[in-house]
């Protein structure tokens, strides 16, 4: 019998990072997700996994920023309002499906899980922590801006990060 674990989101946090003007990351967020994993057991091999993202609640910590990652040049979250992500498998790293913009491809991420811990309120508590790399482009997140001195505004590579904390469903 399979076991479901919810997301804890006030202990959670999704983040990025993007190359900016090929001298500095620009550092983001998510503030808006959920995700799900059903195991057969503890050690969350074959765990089946689930994740959507709401992509009009990215954060940069700059309106005009965000605003323009919200637009039809980047995420266009009218039309595409959430980020996908399922995998039938989980170890030391995780493959699953990615959608982004409506398109979908494979990604790889590097898992490391925290341990089981039971919190003071009796709730049983796993944590995750996880972080890979995406080409942008492969989504369709194609805006960017030739410079002066040569290369781009925003570099093709996104470094993806997660903090995650599930609670054990009864």
């Amino acid at each position: 019998m399979a076991t479901k674990w919810n997301l804890d989101p006030t202990h959670s946090e999704i983040t990025f990072k993007v190359k900016h003007m090929m001298i500095s990351n620009i550092k983001g967020s998510f503030r808006t997700f959920d995700a799900q994993i059903e195991s057969v057991d503890d050690s969350f091999k074959n765990a089946k996994t689930t994740a959507t993202i709401q992509t009009d609640s990215i954060f940069t910590n700059n309106t005009d920023r965000d605003n323009h990652l919200k637009s039809e040049e980047f995420f266009n979250v009218e039309a595409n309002p959430a980020i996908t992500f399922e995998s039938d498998a989980l170890s030391d790293s995780v493959t699953g499906n990615l959608t982004v913009n409506g398109i979908t491809k494979p990604i790889k991420l590097d898992v490391d899980f925290g341990g089981i811990n039971v919190d003071p309120w009796g709730n049983t508590k796993a944590g995750f922590s996880f972080e890979g790399k995406i080409n942008r482009k492969d989504f369709g997140l194609n805006w960017n801006a030739a410079l002066e001195a040569g290369g781009v505004m925003v570099s093709e590579e996104v470094k993806i990060a997660g903090e995650l904390q599930f609670v054990k469903q009864a």
